[in-house]
């Protein structure tokens, strides 16, 4: 039994791994500020999740459960909102990001500022 578990606890481990791997070639390679968001969130978030599993099936001790289930928790309660308000955030400051040109769902419910293109050291050498 404690070897199904320990290659149970490793299948997690290297899943983790494998998500939260997928979570940094996600923030690196997506241009848009919502994309990166969605990559650093979802895959961060099972990342986390299967590591934290697998850690507590490898120590296998209650405290390990207790902590491991409140983090688990934890994750499950704050990661979500915490993605919607940094979305909402990004929505707001007027941030450029891909599919903006075709249709604005947001138009009209909830303020936003103008964007630009290019930071303004690049407008000052325009000029």
């Amino acid at each position: 039994m404690t070897l199904v578990l320990d290659i149970v606890a490793l299948a997690c481990l290297a899943l983790g791994l494998l998500f939260l791997a997928g979570a940094v070639v996600g923030v690196l390679r997506f241009h848009d500020p919502l994309q990166r968001m969605h990559a650093s969130t979802k895959a961060g978030t099972l990342g986390a999740m299967f590591t934290v599993l697998g850690s507590m099936l490898a120590f296998r001790d209650a405290t390990a459960f207790l902590i491991g289930g409140g983090t688990l928790v934890f994750l499950v309660l704050t990661v979500p909102v915490a993605g919607h308000i940094l979305g909402r955030a990004i929505y707001m400051s007027g941030a450029h990001f891909e599919g903006e040109d075709f249709r604005d769902a947001l138009a009209g419910q909830l303020a936003r500022e103008p964007h630009s293109h290019g930071s303004e050291a690049d407008e000052d050498e325009e000029d």
